[in-house]
């Protein structure tokens, strides 16, 4: 089984920026609502969660490095690396930038 987060269709199309005091659909609300949970249950599950990042009007990269920076501290930086797939044909450089985000923690 498949364990897929669609940003836009999940999430919101119009991500905001990184605490939940700076407006709505922050990377802290998408960490706490829908990312945990998820990569979590992927991890249980033995399966790879698919990030699509494709569809919004773009990201905040507070949004992005909240959201991945957290999910590293709170994962361990190779579990999450190791487990997770990103899908970004819109930008291909934010994997680049979330890879970078989930190892500064």
């Amino acid at each position: 089984m498949e364990i897929r987060i669609s940003v836009a269709k999940d999430f919101s199309e119009t991500p905001g920026a990184r605490y939940k005091s700076d407006g709505s659909f922050s990377g802290q609300e998408f960490y706490e609502q829908i990312l945990n949970s998820k990569f979590a249950q992927a991890l249980a599950e033995n399966e790879i969660l698919i990030i699509d990042l494709d569809g919004t009007e773009g990201y905040a990269t507070s949004f992005l490095d909240e959201a991945f920076r957290r999910l590293g501290e709170d994962f361990g930086q190779e579990i999450v690396w190791k487990n997770i797939s990103i899908i970004s044909n819109d930008e291909p450089d934010w994997i680049d930038e979330i890879r970078s985000y989930i190892y500064q923690s």
